[in-house]
């Protein structure tokens, strides 16, 4: 148990934010969640303080470091739209860059050196392999991959002159939810694939638009690699442990090494639910690759990480349990 350390979850309030406190929280130790609530929810937070505020208030953060002794800061709290990034790129440096060098000043200043990022595989960009490994050049196609670069090469800046401790975890596409139904996937507007679906099988929109259907793939639609979000927390708290114990830098790719894709997802969700999903074909999105697949085996070697949730069924159904948890009926069609 860690019932002494305290660990600031920035970000806390979010999709796999929210499931790191609950992750936390079972594992003893003592979150405290800062959010300004613009992406998360508090709803989802349960017996934690949540502060409403940006990491990039200073005065706002140097009061949380002096109120509490962290352990460590998990940072949840970057935009992540890749659309979004293109359409508004100053709004991504600002909150992803900028706003990231802040906290990680302050959190300096109170002798905090645990530090574990939420990156992306977005920082490869269009890698032209089967899978992706680490080693794999860092080419990102778009401001949100950018941003994510950025911040790993601030990180491995600072940590060559200070007392910085991090882990750098890139997820490539993070999908379900809590299996015990405590949480789901809630974004406003929604944007994963795998809540889209549901809310069509469930009647609360009329269709799925499908960006594309003649990528260089099996049925034309694009292949993602998509990793349990509990699996996700388990890798943070594993980084956190190894951090604690002495490593100084950690930078590592989270996925299950098979890609499955949208066509197969929606086919998925349609022997789950039962209902219809309706689809449409629309143009494909600017920075979309076709494929994106990990190859994380230097987490599985270096931090024992074992993923427990690999099969898609598994995460459909846990997203779909936690739906109907919240009180929501699926409307079933034959």
């Amino acid at each position: 148990m860690h019932t002494n350390q305290a660990v600031l979850v920035v970000g806390g309030a979010g999709y796999v934010g929210s499931h790191m406190v609950l992750t936390l929280q079972r594992a003893g130790y003592f979150p405290v969640v800062l959010d300004n609530l613009s992406k998360g929810h508090r709803h989802t937070l349960k017996n934690v303080e949540c502060v409403v505020g940006e990491m990039s208030d200073t005065e706002l953060l140097n009061q949380l470091f002096t109120k509490y002794q962290f352990n460590a800061v998990m940072h949840f709290a970057s935009f992540i739209e890749v659309s979004e990034s293109i359409q508004f790129p100053l709004r991504y440096y600002q909150n992803n860059v900028a706003a990231t060098m802040n906290l990680l000043d302050v959190m300096l200043q109170h002798q905090v050196k645990h530090f574990i990022f939420s990156s992306s595989a977005a920082v490869y960009g269009q890698p032209n392999v089967a899978l992706i490994d680490e080693t794999c050049a860092i080419a990102p196609i778009n401001p949100y991959g950018r941003s994510k670069c950025m911040v790993e090469a601030m990180l491995h800046d600072i940590a060559a002159v200070e007392p910085l401790q991090f882990a750098s975890l890139r997820y490539f596409n993070a999908a379900g939810a809590d299996p015990e139904g405590q949480l789901s996937e809630c974004h406003e507007p929604e944007s994963h694939l795998i809540p889209l679906v549901l809310q069509a099988a469930r009647g609360e929109r009329s269709h799925i638009t499908i960006f594309g259907d003649d990528y260089l793939t099996e049925d034309g639609t694009c292949i993602r690699d998509y990793v349990h979000v509990m699996d996700i927390c388990h890798a943070h708290l594993l980084a956190l442990d190894a951090l604690v114990k002495g490593r100084k830098k950690m930078i590592y790719n989270l996925g299950t090494g098979r890609g499955h894709s949208v066509m197969q997802v929606i086919k998925t969700a349609r022997r789950i639910t039962g209902a219809a999903i309706p689809f449409v074909i629309g143009s494909p999105r600017v920075g979309d690759p076709a494929i994106l697949v990990a190859d994380a085996s230097l987490a599985m070697a270096e931090l024992n990480w074992v993923i427990k949730y690999k099969a898609l069924d598994d995460m459909i159904a846990h997203a779909l349990k936690a739906m109907k948890v919240r009180g929501v009926t699926l409307e079933v069609e034959n």
